[in-house]
């Protein structure tokens, strides 16, 4: 009968985290061969009188000739190798050896628990679904392949598990990871790291992608970097496979989840992601509502603008829209504004304002606005039609007869459009949202509005609430 190498997947460290296959094939093994440091993590369940056969890091291969050497000469061996054998491990370098050698011995892999699941499960559920592995070693893989693996990994939203991030020698790699993956992903994105999982100095931290620090890990650390649908729940981090979206048969719910998916889509193809929730959340309703990624050039937000002009909407002190046109009121959304108490009023069609339009030889925008100033000087003015109605509201303004909470400007045209959005940019104290050149519309200003409403949804990147 010919002699069997078994490689044993010993797991992370703990007794508790190996297989009850690997326990008895350890148990029963008259010589264990293995890496010095992983010996200890297995003495309790090694028969007296077994031969140990170790060496150090670095020597895999010798040590896999020796379990040849030995198997050859009559006697069955054990390999050990940490988590699985067959992840990162020694099997794939036994069946190398078996197949350079021509040898005919049996060759039996027993798996364990890689040290990604165990860090995985003191983690929480962070690979609940599509998910990579990815070694930062390049003692034989070049860094420039490990770089196109990590680009393709972050682009294509895998939850990536990490493995040797980072050694003496290899210190910038994972900066440079981290770097790579924030041009793809949310910078709140989830990132638990666990080093030496399973064993007596555990320790087990979470994060989000912004603010890791590469310098808290180390060698013996498994990072794990979550997906665009990733949460931070009760101090666990959890990756849906989406059954709860599976199972709504609610049309909001359905409209709402799609919303999400494209959002989710356009913030991995902007070429900013890293721009502030109050600036990338009116920008993603921009993209989404026009499908022109021109927007992150020409859609101006002020500092603060949305957070400043919700508070004023949601607050009660301001319950006023005010529209240049039917069109841009008809696109705001009418669950937001119920469920803030907000009326959205357009003067278009007032006959009031087309006396006052033929009497002052003004368009019935302007008069429209001129109305409405008088009626609501606070309230939130958007413009996504006619300039000459911006320029009528800076000319209020100025006069000190306006002062709104806020201005959506995109008028949208060939005359007189980008002169009404410069003059309204010297407003410095009115939050102003402002869509830059001769692009614009109706549909557009209303989009900005519903982003502005739905403002709490940002952080969690939830759009369409109430679509």
């Amino acid at each position: 009968m010919k002699a069997k190498i078994s490689v044993v997947g010993i797991g992370p460290g703990g007794l508790d985290d190996m297989t009850s296959k690997g326990r008895e094939v350890i148990s029963n093994s008259k010589i264990i061969i293995g890496y010095k440091y992983y010996i200890p993590f297995i003495e309790s369940l090694i028969a007296d009188g077994t031969e140990i056969v170790q060496n150090g890091m670095r020597q895999e291969q010798a040590r896999i000739e020796k379990a040849f050497e030995t198997a050859e000469s009559g006697h069955d061996v054990c390999v050990i190798s940490s988590g699985d054998a067959g992840i990162y491990g020694m099997a794939p370098l036994v069946y190398e050896t078996l197949r350079k050698r021509g040898s005919d011995i049996e060759v039996e892999v027993i798996p364990g628990i890689s040290a990604f699941q165990k860090a995985a499960s003191l983690l929480g559920a962070p690979v609940g679904h599509d998910f990579c592995v990815i070694s930062l070693s390049d003692l034989m893989t070049p860094w420039s392949v490990i770089e196109k693996r990590i680009k393709a990994a972050a682009q294509a939203d895998f939850v990536t598990a990490v493995y040797n991030p980072k050694s003496h020698g290899r210190y910038w790699e994972l900066y440079r990871l981290k770097e790579l993956f924030l041009e793809f992903r949310n910078p709140k994105t989830p990132v638990g790291y666990v080093r030496q999982a399973g064993r007596d100095d555990q320790k087990v931290s979470i994060t989000t992608l912004n603010d890791f620090d590469p310098e808290e890990v180390d060698m013996f650390t498994v990072v794990i970097i979550g997906n665009s649908q990733t949460y931070w729940f009760d101090s666990h981090i959890v990756t849906p496979r989406g059954y709860y979206g599976i199972e709504s048969d609610d049309e909001t719910g359905i409209g709402q989840s799609i919303m999400i998916d494209s959002f989710r889509t356009i913030e991995k193809e902007l070429k900013n992601p890293n721009v502030s929730s109050g600036i990338k959340w009116p920008l993603l309703h921009a993209i989404h509502t026009t499908a022109d990624f021109d927007m992150e050039n020409i859609v101006q937000v002020d500092e603060g603008a949305v957070a400043n002009i919700y508070e004023a909407l949601s607050s009660g002190s301001v319950r006023t829209i005010i529209t240049d046109v039917t069109m841009a009121a008809s696109g705001i959304r009418k669950g937001a504004l119920e469920r803030l108490g907000i009326s959205v009023k357009c003067y278009l069609s007032d006959p009031r304002t087309i006396e006052l339009a033929k009497k002052s030889n003004i368009t019935r925008t302007q008069a429209g606005i001129r109305l409405a100033v008088s009626d609501h000087p606070d309230a939130l003015y958007v413009f996504g039609n006619a300039p000459t109605a911006l320029m009528e509201l800076c000319t209020l303004i100025q006069a000190g007869k306006a002062r709104p909470c806020g201005i959506i400007a995109a008028p949208v045209g060939f005359v007189h459009v980008c002169e009404s959005k410069h003059m309204v940019k010297p407003f410095k104290d009115i939050p102003k949202i402002i869509v830059e050149g001769r692009k614009g519309g109706s549909n557009l200003a209303a989009t900005l509005v519903n982003s502005i409403l739905c403002w709490p949804d940002a952080e969690q990147l939830r759009p369409g609430r109430d679509v």
